[in-house]
């Protein structure tokens, strides 16, 4: 570890508090870019985290605004919400240099937004593994371990020193592939994320229900016709995820997919929306990074995606107040399904 090595983090929701937390324990120069005052204050004073790797209270230079950093850095994460990371990183520009990494820990797939912003050549892509809740500002609970993917378009030097900084969070792996391992993920993040928006269930009560087992289902369809037509092999989500046998048509296949989808909901009962949350504290989802780039990437394809199609928009109208988070919107998605 160089004492020299510089590093913003940008966002103090779980994902990148928790990541700058545990990268200021272990010794390097952080500097924590906070939204809200009241987590300033809290991470200058102490960032509490809690769950599966014990209780850690964590000082971290904190700021309120981009334009506070101190100086030029040498790895700026981005955690934000995906719709502000390309006005975070223009933002942050300025705080770079030409050897500058930018990490991007968003859900969606948003390299290519970054990109646009920063290079292709600084942009980092990264798949986060772990799980992590914000329980109130500046107390974040780390509710699995999990791993992280990083990986660049193109070759750099720096990725290295990189995954020895984000080891210290969790284990680290470097991927050659890291456009098919976002897109793995996005598959999974767009069936629980959307339909536990639209019906307002945690998702184990949500996957004992046949109606969005089949939903689940139907998502992923969509998704992996759309893979295939962008010549995307889809690596299995956490090793263990392999859509390829889950979208299988067949009785025996069918039956089996049914029980794995159950089996998520079971180990992961208590895992709430990440959409649903943004709903329910009147902020906007991601919906457009999600199922929305299913959709997008299928119309440039001549692809139909009539359930992907359907979920954005009842997510539309449940944001804009025209319709009501409830189990019975399962019943009009699954008319498509038919």
């Amino acid at each position: 570890m160089s004492e020299k090595t510089k590093i913003a983090v940008i966002g103090a929701g779980a994902i990148g508090g928790i990541a700058a937390g545990f990268i200021a324990k272990a010794g390097y120069d952080v500097e924590l870019v906070c939204k809200h005052q009241s987590i300033v204050d809290k991470a200058n004073s102490g960032l509490e985290i809690v769950g599966v790797r014990g209780k850690h209270k964590v000082k971290i230079k904190a700021v309120k605004e981009i334009d506070e950093l101190s100086g030029e850095m040498d790895y700026i994460l981005v955690a934000t919400k995906t719709y502000d990371m390309p006005a975070a990183c223009k933002q942050a520009l300025k705080f770079s240099n030409k050897n500058t990494l930018f990490l991007s820990m968003q859900n969606g797939i948003s390299i290519d937004a970054m990109a646009d912003v920063v290079g292709e050549d600084r942009t980092v892509g990264c798949v986060v593994g772990f799980g992590a809740t914000l329980l109130e500002p500046g107390i974040l609970d780390m509710t699995s371990s999990g791993e992280l993917l990083i990986g660049m378009k193109k070759k750099n030097k720096k990725l290295e020193e990189l995954k020895e900084i984000l080891d210290y969070v969790v284990e680290t792996r470097i991927t050659e592939e890291i456009f098919a391992e976002l897109y793995s993920k996005l598959i999974v993040n767009s069936c629980i994320s959307a339909l536990g928006a639209v019906s307002g269930l945690y998702l184990g009560e949500m996957l004992k229900i046949k109606k969005a087992r089949d939903l689940f289902i139907k998502i992923m369809e969509e998704a992996m016709a759309v893979a295939e037509a962008m010549h995307i092999t889809v690596p299995p989500y956490g090793g263990k995820l392999d859509y390829y046998k889950l979208v299988k048509t067949d009785r025996l296949s069918r039956i089996k997919t049914h029980l794995m989808i159950y089996l998520v909901g079971l180990k992961y009962r208590k895992l709430k929306s990440s959409s649903l949350q943004s709903i329910e504290r009147g902020r906007q989802t991601e919906i457009d990074y999600f199922n929305g780039y299913i959709a997008k990437k299928a119309k440039e394809l001549n692809i139909t995606t009539p359930v992907n199609d359907a979920v954005i928009d009842m997510i539309k109208k449940i944001e804009q107040g025209k319709l009501k988070i409830q189990r019975r919107n399962f019943d009009e998605l699954m008319v498509l399904c038919k």
